[in-house]
């Protein structure tokens, strides 16, 4: 499951290599994009309330996930060191051990979010119409939060390990699924009655089961097959925690800033709220190289640093940024020239879809940044270092980004305009960040001298 080679290689077996991995990480997450791209353009079929119902959940859901994401990362930076080092039981231990942590927070999660869904939308600044039908929709979809944290920490655990194909394999089957659930969940099948927004919310949990019981399936019959029942858990605690908590908290600071420039934009009014929800819905296939090649990058640093090949680390950490560079610099100008037409697929009303090709014409000029930022994140997570990405999020959602949509958009009046390049301001400063810390980091000794020389 290693994805180590023997002696060193040249930069074009190098890229074969990560394509490798990437390709199969890029399928699955655009298989799960297309799930959500779906799912709003059914639900935007009942109404742009119903979409921002939606939209205003998701952006909770997504501080969930950022939790059960940064346990993840944790786990594929410690268990792509074992593998690389060659210490198979470590690795499954490790697995065990963040399996029970993954489950027991998603299990804290659901019922928090039993008890506080309203107060947690009103946070949100939701008008009263939206509030009702996201009510439905949060306690459906993030009560049994322990599928979302278990599926999470399945496929880290899988791709860690080097295996990017089998969680991709379960992607396609369970949103073929979910895909086929949301439509007669939604709108109903002869005789059968739809359920609306609840049906969507249905069709989401149904499809996590499926994918939950499959991965652990896979994980049982590999070389990294561990069990719940035996076998210790302990000992990796702090290790855990050490990469795990700097990752948490750049995902919630990224989160909770998403929350205020959100309410922010829930403020301006409920088109410019749906319009920014297409945009995004839209725009996330641009990240799908990006997050693709991000896991690579994690792996391949992980595993080769493990092996102490720091060099050939560092190259591959190069390599796939400037990869993931021209995948979405192309992705960009498909941005830029198709919006229009890719925002008619969720509203009629002209005045949406202006906002919405708006949005994405800035957007596709951010791409590049966009590219180095999700991949030197991987590539540092990868070596063992959190903290970097967690202090560029920080500054760039913070500093720039929410203050950037209140002072543009707020106070300037430039709606959506505003939001927008306050997005595309903070992904370059992140990229410069982070390409400086990884230089710092991961650049093989005799390089730097040379470079003072």
């Amino acid at each position: 499951m290693s994805v180590l080679t023997v002696g060193k290689t040249t930069d074009k077996e190098k890229i074969k290599i990560i394509l490798a991995l990437a390709v199969p990480a890029m399928i699955e997450n655009i298989l799960q994009t297309i799930v959500g791209f779906v799912d709003t353009l059914f639900v935007s079929k009942l109404g742009l309330v119903e979409v921002t119902a939606v939209g205003v959940t998701n952006a909770i859901l997504a501080v969930y996930l950022a939790i059960f994401l940064a346990v993840g990362t944790g786990t594929s930076a410690l268990i792509a060191k074992s593998v690389g080092a060659g210490d198979l039981d470590k690795a499954k231990a490790i697995a065990r051990h963040s399996t029970w942590i993954s489950a027991s927070l998603g299990i804290l999660i659901g019922v928090i979010t039993f008890f506080f869904a309203e107060p947690l939308l009103r946070l949100m600044g939701s008008e009263p119409s939206v509030l009702a039908e996201g009510i439905v929709y949060f306690r459906i979809v993030a009560v049994p939060s322990i599928f979302i944290s278990l599926m999470t920490i399945f496929g880290s655990i899988l791709r860690a390990a080097g295996d990017t194909k089998t969680p991709m394999k379960v992607g396609v089957w369970i949103n073929v699924i979910h895909i086929a659930l949301d439509y007669i969940l939604i709108f109903g099948f002869f005789a059968f009655p739809g359920f609306g927004i609840a049906g969507a919310a249905w069709a989401t949990v149904i499809a996590r089961v499926i994918g939950t019981i499959a991965l652990y399936a896979y994980i049982r019959s590999s070389k990294l097959s561990f069990s719940l029942r035996k076998g210790t858990t302990g000992g990796y605690t702090l290790s855990l925690l050490q990469l795990s908590v700097p990752t948490a908290l750049e995902r919630l600071i990224m989160r909770f800033g998403q929350v205020l420039y959100f309410g922010l934009i829930v403020r301006l009014g409920t088109d410019v709220y749906a319009a920014h929800t297409i945009a995004g819905n839209i725009e996330i296939f641009s990240y799908m190289p990006g997050y693709g090649l991000a896991i690579a990058a994690t792996t391949l640093v992980g595993q080769y640093l493990g092996a102490n090949r720091r060099e050939e680390a560092y190259r591959f950490g190069l390599l796939t940024t400037g990869i993931a560079v021209a995948f979405m610099s192309f992705v960009g100008v498909l941005l830029f020239v198709f919006s229009p037409f890719a925002a008619t697929w969720f509203t009629n009303e002209n005045d949406v879809i202006g906002m919405v090709t708006t949005a994405l014409r800035i957007d596709a000029f951010a791409q590049p940044f966009l590219a180095i930022g999700l991949v030197l994140a991987g590539a540092l997570q990868g070596a063992g270092d959190t903290k970097s990405p967690m202090y560029s999020t920080a500054i760039g959602m913070w500093l720039i980004r929410v203050v950037g949509v209140y002072v543009l958009s707020v106070i300037l009046g430039m709606g959506i305009a505003g939001v927008w390049l306050s997005i595309a301001i903070d992904l370059a400063a992140r990229a410069v960040f982070l390409f400086m810390r990884f230089s710092k980091k991961l650049r093989p000794r005799e390089q730097v001298s040379q470079l003072k020389g």
